[in-house]
């Protein structure tokens, strides 16, 4: 997530965050951020399981013969 960032980028973000959090409120935020993730990645997981449970779709599904056994008139 942060690959493209050099250190010197890193250390300006982290003095805007304390800037605009303040220290005593640094904790609070970090414990927000974190429990959002995991929120997020377990709501993730559930529709990943979710999708993987669906029945096959009619274009997944093999074609019937199509060759009638006897002629209706």
């Amino acid at each position: 997530m942060l690959g493209n960032l050099s250190g010197s980028e890193i250390l300006i973000l982290m003095l805007i965050v304390l800037l605009v959090f303040g220290a005593n409120r640094l904790p609070e935020a970090g414990k927000a951020v974190g429990k959002g993730l995991r929120e997020f990645k377990r709501a993730l997981s559930d529709a990943e399981h979710s999708i993987q449970q669906l029945p096959p779709s009619r274009e997944e599904e093999q074609p019937r013969d199509a060759k009638p056994k006897r002629l209706v008139e």
